[in-house]
Protein backbone atom coordinates (compact mmCIF):
# COMPACT_ATOMS: atom_id res chain seq x y z
CA UNK A 1 0.00 0.00 0.00
CA UNK A 2 1.31 3.69 -0.93
CA UNK A 3 0.51 6.17 1.18
CA UNK A 4 -0.08 9.87 0.83
CA UNK A 5 2.70 12.13 0.75
CA UNK A 6 3.70 13.89 3.83
CA UNK A 7 5.89 17.12 4.23
CA UNK A 8 9.43 16.23 5.68
CA UNK A 9 10.03 20.24 5.84
CA UNK A 10 8.51 23.72 7.25
CA UNK A 11 5.65 24.93 5.73
CA UNK A 12 6.73 28.36 5.39
CA UNK A 13 8.63 27.00 2.40
CA UNK A 14 6.04 25.24 0.68
CA UNK A 15 4.62 29.07 -0.51
CA UNK A 16 8.10 29.50 -2.27
CA UNK A 17 8.15 26.63 -4.42
CA UNK A 18 7.33 28.70 -7.22
CA UNK A 19 10.16 30.94 -7.20
CA UNK A 20 12.62 30.39 -9.82
CA UNK A 21 15.19 27.89 -8.71
CA UNK A 22 19.21 28.40 -9.41
CA UNK A 23 20.08 25.48 -11.54
CA UNK A 24 22.63 22.73 -10.05
CA UNK A 25 26.35 22.36 -11.46
CA UNK A 26 26.65 18.91 -12.85
CA UNK A 27 30.08 18.91 -12.45
CA UNK A 28 30.88 19.26 -9.56
CA UNK A 29 33.85 17.14 -9.38
CA UNK A 30 35.14 19.00 -12.46
CA UNK A 31 37.94 20.86 -10.83
CA UNK A 32 39.23 17.95 -8.06
CA UNK A 33 39.50 15.56 -11.34
CA UNK A 34 41.06 18.47 -13.39
CA UNK A 35 43.85 19.01 -10.65
CA UNK A 36 44.52 15.17 -10.90
CA UNK A 37 44.63 14.66 -13.78
CA UNK A 38 47.54 17.87 -14.64
CA UNK A 39 49.24 16.87 -11.61
CA UNK A 40 49.59 12.93 -12.00
CA UNK A 41 53.08 11.85 -12.66
CA UNK A 42 51.46 7.75 -11.70
CA UNK A 43 53.51 5.68 -14.25
CA UNK A 44 51.90 2.97 -12.90
CA UNK A 45 47.97 4.15 -13.90
CA UNK A 46 47.01 2.60 -17.24
CA UNK A 47 43.83 3.47 -19.40
CA UNK A 48 42.46 0.63 -21.26
CA UNK A 49 40.37 0.20 -24.00
CA UNK A 50 37.17 -1.94 -22.61
CA UNK A 51 35.23 -1.07 -26.00
CA UNK A 52 35.96 -5.23 -26.79
CA UNK A 53 36.87 -6.57 -23.78
CA UNK A 54 39.43 -9.00 -23.80
CA UNK A 55 38.40 -12.91 -22.64
CA UNK A 56 39.42 -14.26 -19.36
CA UNK A 57 42.18 -16.93 -19.45
CA UNK A 58 41.09 -17.92 -16.44
CA UNK A 59 37.06 -18.13 -13.65
CA UNK A 60 38.56 -14.86 -11.75
CA UNK A 61 37.07 -14.44 -8.59
CA UNK A 62 36.86 -11.72 -6.08
CA UNK A 63 35.47 -10.69 -2.39
CA UNK A 64 33.05 -7.38 -2.21
CA UNK A 65 33.45 -5.78 1.54
CA UNK A 66 30.96 -3.33 2.53
CA UNK A 67 28.99 -4.50 -0.16
CA UNK A 68 25.70 -2.72 0.42
CA UNK A 69 22.88 -4.59 -2.00
CA UNK A 70 25.58 -5.50 -4.68
CA UNK A 71 26.25 -2.98 -7.15
CA UNK A 72 29.97 -3.95 -7.86
CA UNK A 73 29.17 -7.91 -7.70
CA UNK A 74 26.52 -7.40 -10.24
CA UNK A 75 29.28 -5.81 -12.83
CA UNK A 76 31.70 -7.63 -12.32
CA UNK A 77 29.68 -10.65 -12.79
CA UNK A 78 28.18 -8.87 -15.83
CA UNK A 79 32.18 -9.00 -16.92
CA UNK A 80 32.54 -12.73 -16.10
CA UNK A 81 34.18 -12.52 -12.74
CA UNK A 82 32.89 -14.97 -10.16
CA UNK A 83 31.52 -13.70 -6.92
CA UNK A 84 33.25 -16.12 -3.84
CA UNK A 85 31.73 -13.87 -0.96
CA UNK A 86 30.40 -10.36 0.19
CA UNK A 87 30.39 -8.65 3.88
CA UNK A 88 27.66 -6.10 4.63
CA UNK A 89 26.34 -4.83 8.06
CA UNK A 90 23.05 -4.22 7.25
CA UNK A 91 20.32 -6.46 7.17
CA UNK A 92 18.48 -5.16 4.40
CA UNK A 93 20.96 -4.82 2.22
CA UNK A 94 22.33 -8.11 3.06
CA UNK A 95 19.09 -9.54 2.14
CA UNK A 96 18.92 -8.21 -1.36
CA UNK A 97 22.37 -9.34 -1.88
CA UNK A 98 21.38 -13.02 -0.89
CA UNK A 99 18.65 -12.87 -2.86
CA UNK A 100 20.77 -11.93 -5.69
CA UNK A 101 23.69 -13.89 -5.37
CA UNK A 102 22.62 -17.12 -4.13
CA UNK A 103 25.39 -18.56 -4.81
CA UNK A 104 27.98 -15.92 -3.05
CA UNK A 105 28.96 -17.04 0.43
CA UNK A 106 27.58 -14.27 2.57
CA UNK A 107 29.04 -12.42 6.21
CA UNK A 108 25.72 -10.39 7.24
CA UNK A 109 27.75 -8.52 10.55
CA UNK A 110 30.42 -6.36 11.57
CA UNK A 111 33.54 -6.16 8.93
CA UNK A 112 35.80 -6.49 12.91
CA UNK A 113 33.64 -9.78 12.92
CA UNK A 114 34.63 -11.42 9.42
CA UNK A 115 37.67 -13.29 9.61
CA UNK A 116 39.22 -14.22 6.14
CA UNK A 117 41.25 -17.03 6.93
CA UNK A 118 38.81 -19.39 8.41
CA UNK A 119 36.67 -18.67 5.53
CA UNK A 120 39.01 -19.09 3.03
CA UNK A 121 39.75 -22.70 4.97
CA UNK A 122 36.24 -23.57 5.04
CA UNK A 123 35.70 -23.41 1.47
CA UNK A 124 39.37 -25.29 0.38
CA UNK A 125 41.71 -22.33 0.04
CA UNK A 126 40.76 -20.79 -3.29
CA UNK A 127 43.15 -17.67 -4.29
CA UNK A 128 41.34 -14.57 -4.34
CA UNK A 129 41.89 -12.34 -7.54
CA UNK A 130 40.33 -9.65 -6.52
CA UNK A 131 38.87 -7.68 -3.84
CA UNK A 132 36.63 -4.62 -3.77
CA UNK A 133 34.85 -2.66 -1.62
CA UNK A 134 33.79 0.93 -0.56
CA UNK A 135 34.76 1.74 3.08
CA UNK A 136 33.65 4.84 4.16
CA UNK A 137 36.60 7.13 4.97
CA UNK A 138 35.04 10.60 5.43
CA UNK A 139 36.05 10.53 8.85
CA UNK A 140 39.33 9.46 8.56
CA UNK A 141 41.38 10.85 11.22
CA UNK A 142 44.90 12.08 10.30
CA UNK A 143 46.08 14.40 12.80
CA UNK A 144 48.31 12.94 14.93
CA UNK A 145 48.32 9.05 16.29
CA UNK A 146 46.05 7.30 14.30
CA UNK A 147 44.04 5.04 16.46
CA UNK A 148 42.13 2.35 13.60
CA UNK A 149 39.67 1.91 16.75
CA UNK A 150 38.19 5.05 15.95
CA UNK A 151 35.53 5.06 14.88
CA UNK A 152 35.45 7.54 12.19
CA UNK A 153 38.41 5.50 10.44
CA UNK A 154 37.89 1.89 12.21
CA UNK A 155 35.91 0.90 9.09
CA UNK A 156 38.71 1.51 6.33
CA UNK A 157 41.42 -0.10 8.63
CA UNK A 158 39.38 -3.39 8.66
CA UNK A 159 39.39 -3.00 4.80
CA UNK A 160 42.99 -3.49 5.03
CA UNK A 161 42.96 -5.25 7.29
CA UNK A 162 41.08 -8.04 5.54
CA UNK A 163 43.28 -6.84 2.20
CA UNK A 164 46.39 -8.11 4.21
CA UNK A 165 45.04 -11.73 5.51
CA UNK A 166 43.47 -12.28 1.48
CA UNK A 167 46.23 -11.23 -0.39
CA UNK A 168 44.47 -10.92 -3.83
CA UNK A 169 46.05 -9.90 -6.96
CA UNK A 170 44.37 -6.80 -7.18
CA UNK A 171 42.66 -4.05 -5.03
CA UNK A 172 39.74 -2.06 -6.09
CA UNK A 173 38.47 0.82 -3.65
CA UNK A 174 35.47 2.90 -4.67
CA UNK A 175 34.90 6.15 -2.45
CA UNK A 176 33.35 9.82 -3.64
CA UNK A 177 35.62 12.36 -5.18
CA UNK A 178 35.78 14.57 -2.01
CA UNK A 179 37.93 11.57 -0.35
CA UNK A 180 41.05 13.11 -2.14
CA UNK A 181 40.94 16.68 -1.14
CA UNK A 182 39.66 16.34 2.58
CA UNK A 183 42.36 17.86 4.84
CA UNK A 184 44.38 18.94 2.30
CA UNK A 185 44.95 15.57 0.45
CA UNK A 186 46.41 13.59 4.00
CA UNK A 187 43.73 11.38 3.96
CA UNK A 188 44.55 10.37 0.47
CA UNK A 189 47.85 9.85 1.35
CA UNK A 190 47.06 8.32 4.16
CA UNK A 191 44.94 5.45 2.48
CA UNK A 192 48.11 5.11 0.28
CA UNK A 193 50.36 4.72 3.16
CA UNK A 194 48.51 2.08 4.28
CA UNK A 195 48.01 -0.51 1.44
CA UNK A 196 51.84 0.32 1.19
CA UNK A 197 52.63 -0.61 4.30
CA UNK A 198 50.52 -4.28 3.69
CA UNK A 199 52.44 -5.04 0.76
CA UNK A 200 50.25 -2.93 -2.14
CA UNK A 201 52.72 0.08 -3.36
CA UNK A 202 52.20 2.19 -6.11
CA UNK A 203 48.74 2.63 -5.53
CA UNK A 204 46.77 4.50 -8.49
CA UNK A 205 43.71 6.99 -8.07
CA UNK A 206 41.35 7.98 -11.07
CA UNK A 207 38.51 9.94 -10.98
CA UNK A 208 35.77 8.28 -12.92
CA UNK A 209 32.47 9.57 -14.88
CA UNK A 210 29.87 7.26 -14.84
CA UNK A 211 28.14 8.81 -17.42
CA UNK A 212 31.41 8.33 -19.58
CA UNK A 213 30.33 4.14 -19.36
CA UNK A 214 26.72 4.66 -20.89
CA UNK A 215 25.61 4.92 -17.58
CA UNK A 216 22.69 7.78 -17.87
CA UNK A 217 23.49 9.74 -14.46
CA UNK A 218 26.32 12.13 -13.65
CA UNK A 219 27.81 10.17 -10.65
CA UNK A 220 31.74 10.83 -10.32
CA UNK A 221 33.63 7.80 -8.08
CA UNK A 222 37.20 8.04 -6.51
CA UNK A 223 38.65 4.55 -7.67
CA UNK A 224 41.85 3.57 -5.89
CA UNK A 225 43.36 -0.02 -7.83
CA UNK A 226 46.61 -1.18 -6.45
CA UNK A 227 48.27 -4.50 -7.25
CA UNK A 228 51.52 -6.45 -5.82
CA UNK A 229 53.09 -7.79 -8.60
CA UNK A 230 54.54 -4.39 -9.67
CA UNK A 231 52.05 -4.29 -12.30
CA UNK A 232 50.11 -1.61 -14.03
CA UNK A 233 46.83 -0.51 -12.29
CA UNK A 234 44.46 -0.48 -15.30
CA UNK A 235 40.81 1.88 -15.83
CA UNK A 236 38.56 1.98 -18.45
CA UNK A 237 39.16 4.20 -21.04
CA UNK A 238 35.90 6.84 -21.34
CA UNK A 239 33.73 5.55 -23.86
CA UNK A 240 31.28 8.72 -24.56
CA UNK A 241 32.34 12.26 -24.57
CA UNK A 242 29.90 14.76 -22.69
CA UNK A 243 27.43 15.68 -25.74
CA UNK A 244 26.81 11.93 -26.71
CA UNK A 245 25.54 11.65 -22.59
CA UNK A 246 22.53 9.04 -22.22
CA UNK A 247 19.71 10.76 -21.30
CA UNK A 248 17.38 10.32 -18.55
CA UNK A 249 14.86 9.15 -20.87
CA UNK A 250 16.60 6.54 -22.36
CA UNK A 251 16.45 4.54 -19.50
CA UNK A 252 13.26 5.15 -18.02
CA UNK A 253 10.41 6.00 -20.55
CA UNK A 254 8.80 2.70 -21.12
CA UNK A 255 8.05 2.37 -17.32
CA UNK A 256 4.70 2.95 -16.34
CA UNK A 257 4.18 7.10 -15.45
CA UNK A 258 1.38 6.58 -12.61
CA UNK A 259 0.60 2.44 -12.28
CA UNK A 260 3.23 1.07 -9.81
CA UNK A 261 4.64 -2.53 -10.60
CA UNK A 262 5.13 -3.72 -7.15
CA UNK A 263 6.86 -7.04 -8.57
CA UNK A 264 9.67 -5.05 -9.58
CA UNK A 265 10.24 -2.11 -7.41
CA UNK A 266 8.62 0.06 -9.50
CA UNK A 267 6.83 1.99 -6.57
CA UNK A 268 7.14 5.77 -5.06
CA UNK A 269 5.34 7.90 -2.19
CA UNK A 270 1.54 8.48 -3.47
CA UNK A 271 1.24 12.23 -3.78
CA UNK A 272 -2.30 14.11 -2.70
CA UNK A 273 -3.53 16.28 -5.50
CA UNK A 274 -2.54 19.16 -4.33
CA UNK A 275 0.94 18.45 -3.19
CA UNK A 276 0.50 16.96 -7.26
CA UNK A 277 0.02 20.81 -8.15
CA UNK A 278 2.90 21.98 -6.66
CA UNK A 279 5.08 19.78 -8.25
CA UNK A 280 4.00 20.38 -11.47
CA UNK A 281 5.21 24.16 -10.84
CA UNK A 282 8.85 23.20 -10.20
CA UNK A 283 11.12 23.84 -13.54
CA UNK A 284 13.71 21.76 -14.24
CA UNK A 285 16.60 21.40 -11.73
CA UNK A 286 14.62 23.58 -9.07
CA UNK A 287 13.19 22.08 -5.72
CA UNK A 288 10.27 22.11 -4.14
CA UNK A 289 11.61 23.29 -1.49
CA UNK A 290 14.38 26.33 -0.64
CA UNK A 291 16.14 25.33 1.71
CA UNK A 292 16.39 21.94 1.41
CA UNK A 293 17.14 22.05 -2.20
CA UNK A 294 19.11 18.67 -2.36
CA UNK A 295 15.60 16.69 -1.86
CA UNK A 296 12.26 17.20 -4.11
CA UNK A 297 14.67 18.28 -7.04
CA UNK A 298 12.85 17.88 -10.63
CA UNK A 299 15.46 16.51 -13.27
CA UNK A 300 16.40 18.03 -16.34
CA UNK A 301 14.90 16.64 -19.55
CA UNK A 302 17.15 15.40 -22.15
CA UNK A 303 20.04 15.02 -19.88
CA UNK A 304 21.99 12.65 -17.93
CA UNK A 305 20.36 12.04 -14.35
CA UNK A 306 21.67 13.75 -11.46
CA UNK A 307 22.95 12.04 -9.04
CA UNK A 308 20.49 9.74 -7.35
CA UNK A 309 20.20 8.73 -4.05
CA UNK A 310 17.34 8.64 -1.11
CA UNK A 311 17.25 11.78 0.75
CA UNK A 312 14.94 11.05 4.36
CA UNK A 313 12.45 10.52 2.39
CA UNK A 314 12.47 13.00 -0.58
CA UNK A 315 14.05 11.90 -3.74
CA UNK A 316 14.37 13.73 -7.51
CA UNK A 317 10.93 14.56 -9.56
CA UNK A 318 10.50 12.78 -12.63
CA UNK A 319 11.89 14.96 -15.29
CA UNK A 320 8.16 15.40 -16.41
CA UNK A 321 5.72 13.75 -14.43
CA UNK A 322 4.30 15.54 -11.28
CA UNK A 323 5.73 12.72 -8.96
CA UNK A 324 9.35 11.88 -7.55
CA UNK A 325 10.93 9.15 -9.57
CA UNK A 326 10.37 5.26 -8.44
CA UNK A 327 12.93 2.39 -6.57
CA UNK A 328 12.67 0.77 -10.32
CA UNK A 329 13.44 4.46 -12.12
CA UNK A 330 16.64 5.43 -9.74
CA UNK A 331 17.63 1.24 -10.40
CA UNK A 332 17.33 2.17 -13.82
CA UNK A 333 19.31 5.06 -13.75
CA UNK A 334 22.18 2.70 -11.64
CA UNK A 335 22.18 0.53 -14.67
CA UNK A 336 20.64 -2.56 -12.22
CA UNK A 337 18.63 -4.90 -14.37
CA UNK A 338 14.83 -5.38 -14.04
CA UNK A 339 15.48 -8.93 -12.56
CA UNK A 340 17.54 -7.22 -9.80
CA UNK A 341 15.08 -7.22 -7.12
CA UNK A 342 15.81 -4.97 -3.44
CA UNK A 343 14.34 -6.59 -0.18
CA UNK A 344 12.90 -4.25 2.22
CA UNK A 345 10.04 -1.38 1.89
CA UNK A 346 10.12 1.52 -0.78
CA UNK A 347 12.18 3.26 1.25
CA UNK A 348 14.73 1.17 2.11
CA UNK A 349 14.75 0.20 -1.41
CA UNK A 350 15.76 3.35 -2.37
CA UNK A 351 18.29 3.64 0.54
CA UNK A 352 20.08 0.80 -1.19
CA UNK A 353 20.02 1.78 -4.68
CA UNK A 354 21.19 5.54 -3.60
CA UNK A 355 24.01 4.03 -1.84
CA UNK A 356 25.21 1.77 -4.77
CA UNK A 357 27.94 1.63 -7.50
CA UNK A 358 26.65 1.61 -10.80
CA UNK A 359 27.10 -2.10 -11.68
CA UNK A 360 28.06 -1.14 -15.23
CA UNK A 361 31.07 1.45 -13.47
CA UNK A 362 32.15 -1.82 -12.21
CA UNK A 363 31.75 -3.62 -14.84
CA UNK A 364 33.99 -1.68 -17.62
CA UNK A 365 36.74 -1.28 -14.35
CA UNK A 366 36.55 -5.31 -14.11
CA UNK A 367 37.01 -5.63 -17.96
CA UNK A 368 40.22 -3.33 -17.87
CA UNK A 369 41.60 -5.78 -15.15
CA UNK A 370 41.32 -8.91 -17.10
CA UNK A 371 44.32 -8.16 -19.94
CA UNK A 372 46.67 -7.69 -16.58
CA UNK A 373 44.81 -10.70 -14.26
CA UNK A 374 45.47 -12.48 -18.06
CA UNK A 375 49.41 -11.72 -17.43
CA UNK A 376 49.46 -12.62 -14.00
CA UNK A 377 47.44 -16.04 -14.58
CA UNK A 378 49.09 -16.91 -17.96
CA UNK A 379 52.38 -16.23 -16.19
CA UNK A 380 55.19 -15.13 -16.48
CA UNK A 381 58.83 -14.93 -14.99
CA UNK A 382 59.48 -12.89 -18.66
CA UNK A 383 56.08 -11.40 -18.52
CA UNK A 384 55.49 -10.32 -14.63
CA UNK A 385 57.61 -8.43 -12.76
CA UNK A 386 56.63 -10.22 -9.45
CA UNK A 387 58.18 -7.72 -7.13
CA UNK A 388 59.42 -9.37 -3.81
CA UNK A 389 58.14 -6.71 -1.32
CA UNK A 390 58.78 -6.03 2.24
CA UNK A 391 55.69 -6.59 4.32
CA UNK A 392 55.27 -3.92 7.17
CA UNK A 393 52.90 -5.32 10.20
CA UNK A 394 49.62 -3.47 10.76
CA UNK A 395 48.96 -3.70 14.02
CA UNK A 396 44.86 -3.38 14.99
CA UNK A 397 44.89 -3.70 18.45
Amino acid sequence: MQSTQLSFFPDEDENKSTKKQKKPKLGRYERIKRELENNDIDPYKKFIDVDTPLIAASQYNFVDLFCGAGGITQGLIQAGFQALASVETSSIASATHQRNFPHCHHFCGDIEQFSPKIWLKQIGSPEVNLVVGGPPCQGFSVAGKRDPKDPRNRLFYEFVRVVSEIRPWYVVMENVPGILTIQNGNVKQAIIEAFESIGYPNISVAILESADYGIPQIRPRAIFIANRFGMPNPYPKAQLSPEKYKPIESAISDLPEYTPIPEINHQWTRHSPEYMERIAKVPPGGSLYQKYVDAFKRQYPGKPSMTVKENHGGTHIHPYLNRVISAREMARLQTFPDSFIFEGTMKKAMWQIGNAVPPRLAECIGYALIPYLNKIALNTKNKVDVTCIDQTELVFD
